[in-house]
């Protein structure tokens, strides 16, 4: 098939991180896939749950939203409640983050992650996990800076990806009109290690053989080691504090 966007099957949408977007949050990171935007936040936040108090460990935190203007028709504010989907995409970011550190290393300090989308037009909550591993790296970075860790956290770097199954054609990095039509919708979250930390996938009608899942997960991985090399590259950049 053919897409809108002229981009073959296994190709991502043009990305853009934009580091320091804001200077008031130890990391903020402003991502652009395609016509996708998300606003991510890193601050640092004395203290941990009651839960975790005396392990001498750190702890992350998630929480996303979507802004009433980031999609046609205004969305309502989520309060006092978030709806369904939000709660569960702000776990998933969790999880996803929480993978990639050792919180013996931030002792009694808890990262509070912040992604506001925008702008939605496909793959949301992956764009929010991309863009907030670079968030995090940089309040990483300040706590370092202040001497507040013990060794260095990040164990590996994280990334995600949509990959789906569109008139039998498996896909890579799907705008919304592409996973409105998705017979099969997956989301992979994976390291720049090549290992697996989460993988979302459902069949929208049809249901679709462990062959197709091979090659949807494969895909998805391709778009995870490659979203992982631009996170080095925009690691290494030098940007106005």
């Amino acid at each position: 098939m053919t897409r809108t966007d002229g981009r073959t099957s296994d190709s991502l949408r043009p990305m853009r991180f934009t580091r320091n977007f804001i200077n008031s949050a130890a990391g903020a990171v402003l991502v652009e896939a395609g016509e996708t935007r998300v606003l991510c936040t890193v601050s640092i936040v004395p203290g941990v749950p009651n839960w975790m108090r005396g392990k001498k460990e750190g702890w992350l935190t998630a929480e996303y939203a979507m802004l009433p203007g980031s999609v046609e028709g205004r969305k309502r504010r989520e309060f006092p409640h978030k709806d369904g989907r939000s709660v569960e995409i702000q776990r998933l970011i969790g999880r996803a983050l929480r993978a990639a550190l050792d919180f013996r290393s931030f002792p009694d300090i808890t990262l509070a992650v912040d992604c506001d989308v925008l702008q939605a037009d496909g793959g949301t909550r992956c764009a929010s996990i991309t863009g907030a591993m670079i968030a995090l790296e940089d309040a990483l970075k300040k706590l370092d800076s202040e001497k507040q860790l013990v060794s260095w956290p990040l164990k590996d770097r994280v990334a995600a990806v949509s990959v789906g199954l569109v008139q039998d054609e498996t896909l890579l990095d799907l705008d919304y009109s592409e996973d409105f039509a998705a017979d099969v919708d997956m989301n992979v979250i994976g390291t720049a290690s090549g290992k697996i930390i989460e993988v979302q996938g459902t069949a929208e009608g049809e249901p679709f053989s462990r062959d197709a899942f091979n090659q949807l997960l494969d895909l998805g991985m391709k778009g995870v080691r490659e979203l992982t090399q631009m996170q080095e590259e925009v690691r290494t950049e030098t940007v106005q504090a």
